[in-house]
């Protein structure tokens, strides 16, 4: 990977730089210059203002921090604990020790693929805005559309996904203390409910604060993981048990469980919903970039070092889990309701048990909490560009805090009406994990595909880029998304025995409002829809009175200065941008 390791925590110079000037892939022509009266601009906001957005947040997010939101949305041990219920019960031990490996393999590709976006194109819209100024022309604004819309629905599902697997840990942990109390969805409901609100709250603090809980909150992550991982070997209980300290190798890695009616090999792609699930984290970077400093190298470089760290570590929890594991079915059905409790349960003491559970419900707080901020700032992103009804009160800075409060408070409504589906049984419930996973990964590939397939050696790559290799790994993850897809769709049973307590809901789930949003598009969006928009004055380059004029934008709350507002239809801007 190349990358350009000079400083940009401050302008070069006070002259007014071209778009053409800067390692980006913009909406506006290479020959514009942006305009930014109040003040001096920093070299990140001149990046920013290439792109066509004015500052509005400040950059108090490091290198380390945006990894620590990142990581923290990652959230491996509580991830791993919430979805164990596919990895497991799917495929066996061979599905989560092979599932793992090779799956990984491929959402490395996709996580390279999207750093080399995010470091041309370093903006909160992230994948939606690539996905605009890439297509070809004519498209951008249908490309955006889908991008923007899946996108959305998989942030948005991503705190309730956590949150509510999270309060049936709680519960289930309370259950094991007070043997006669039996956990109802009524309760996990409420108590999903409490801790989504306690989100909201922490994530309309200033970014300041926020960068701080998460930096806290990620480092607990870490030595929790840690902890658990150290743990389980070293106080299994398996040996008084009578059984080795270890299953055997053999058995680990070959002898599957039949938990679909599938072959082997389509079980083990099934078991690839609870790696993508817990693996889809590492886009945050990229939504937090108009906060992040040195943004189109830090934020990249934050994508991969939480994709890879995470793959690494995660694959070492799959390692522990498959060789301790002692009776799966006895897991996956037991009255607790929640597989990882009553897996810890099997190998360890009770009280060891319960120190466990309790360190995987703290760290899934945290990953809860930066999963409402990574969407929050997705949602302000589509609200700039009134991509929703009601977008002129979402996309209000607080003048205060000087974050998306609205937009946040926004996601926190919808996500506690999406609990309701709790009330629908376990896999109506289990329907939010695999949303989040096809939703994530088809926003994350429509902009890939579009760059490699359509852009290839034409793309102006930012200074962190993949080189040579990039056409490669983007042609990988394009290949593997295609092939997931379809996959994470299918009901674990076939035939006579498929019933719709049985159904995979995603198709429907998923299905139905991406074909509203389709139906939405031909029928009125198409007309007013035309992708990102343009917040800041610009003027074409050698001609000093040629100042773009625009509509008065409406900042809500925000202190920043006034600018006019331009909005502009993607193809004026082919020809020389891409050349």
């Amino acid at each position: 990977m190349a990358e350009n390791l000079a400083p940009r925590n401050q302008s070069m110079s006070g002259r007014k730089k071209s778009v053409a000037e800067e390692p980006v892939t913009s909406v506006l022509s290479a020959g514009e210059i942006p305009i930014y009266s109040e003040r001096e601009l920093t070299a990140d906001e001149e990046v920013l203002a290439a792109l066509g957005y004015k500052p509005e947040f400040k950059r108090e997010f490091s290198l380390w921090t945006t990894f620590c939101v990142s990581f923290a949305v990652l959230g491996l041990l509580p991830s791993f604990a919430s979805t164990l219920y596919y990895g497991m019960g799917y495929a066996g031990t061979p599905g989560m020790v092979w599932g793992w490996l090779i799956a990984m393999t491929f959402i490395q590709c996709v996580a390279m693929s999207m750093a080399e976006l995010c470091s041309s194109m370093p903006t909160s819209g992230g994948l939606y805005y690539a996905s605009a100024v890439l297509a070809p022309p004519g498209y951008g604004p249908l490309a955006a559309w889908l991008t923007g819309w899946s996108n959305w629905l998989g942030q948005v599902t991503g705190a309730p996904s956590v949150d509510y697997p999270m309060a049936e840990m709680i519960l289930a942990c309370a259950s094991i203390s007070n043997p006669g109390y039996i956990p109802q969805n009524w309760q996990v409901w409420l108590l999903t409910t409490l801790i989504l609100l306690i989100h909201a709250c922490i994530s309309s603090m200033p970014t300041k604060w926020i960068a701080n809980f998460n930096s806290v909150g990620s480092t607990f992550n870490i030595i929790a993981l840690c902890i658990v991982l150290i743990l389980i070997p070293s106080a299994t209980n398996r040996e008084s048990q009578g059984l080795p300290r270890f299953t055997p190798a053999s058995v680990v890695w070959n002898d599957f469980y039949a938990g679909t009616d599938f072959p082997k090999g389509v079980s083990i792609l099934m078991t690839f919903v609870a790696v993508i699930w817990t693996m889809s984290g590492y886009d945050a970077p990229f939504h937090l970039s108009e906060e992040c400093a040195n943004a189109n190298i830090a934020a990249p470089r934050a994508i991969v070092l939480t994709s890879g760290i995470g793959g690494l570590f995660g694959w070492f929890l799959q390692l522990v889990v498959a060789y301790t594991v002692v009776d799966i079915p006895g897991a996956l059905t037991s009255s607790l309701g929640q597989p990882w409790v009553s897996y810890l349960l099997q190998v360890l003491p009770q009280k060891v048990a319960l120190a466990a559970a309790s360190l995987t419900i703290i760290a899934a707080f945290s990953m809860g909490q930066g999963c409402m901020v990574a969407a929050s700032r997705v949602t302000f992103a589509y609200a700039r560009d009134d991509c929703f009804p009601c977008s002129w009160w979402i996309k209000r800075v607080n003048k205060h805090t000087h974050t998306p409060v609205n937009a946040v408070w926004f996601n926190t409504t919808l996500g506690i009406l999406m609990t309701l589906l709790v009330f629908g049984g376990p896999l109506a419930a289990g329907a939010l994990f695999s949303i989040a996973a096809v939703a994530a990964f088809v926003a994350f590939t429509i902009p890939i595909f579009i760059r490699v397939f359509f852009v290839g050696n034409r793309f102006r790559a930012g200074p962190w880029n993949l080189g040579p290799f990039s056409m490669y790994i983007g042609s990988a993850a394009c290949a593997f998304v295609a092939l997931m897809v379809p996959i994470l769709m299918l009901p674990s049973l076939t035939g006579s025995d498929l019933t719709a307590s049985g159904m995979n809901w995603t198709v429907l789930v998923y299905g139905g409002p991406m074909t509203m949003i389709i139906i939405w598009w031909f029928v009125s969006a198409h007309k007013w829809f035309k992708g990102p928009k343009v917040n800041i004055e610009h003027q074409m380059l050698g001609r000093e009175g040629n100042v773009v004029d625009g509509k008065e934008h409406d900042s809500g709350d925000s202190s920043a200065g006034s600018i006019t507002k331009v909005d502009r239809a993607l193809d004026d801007k082919r020809g020389a941008d891409l050349a």
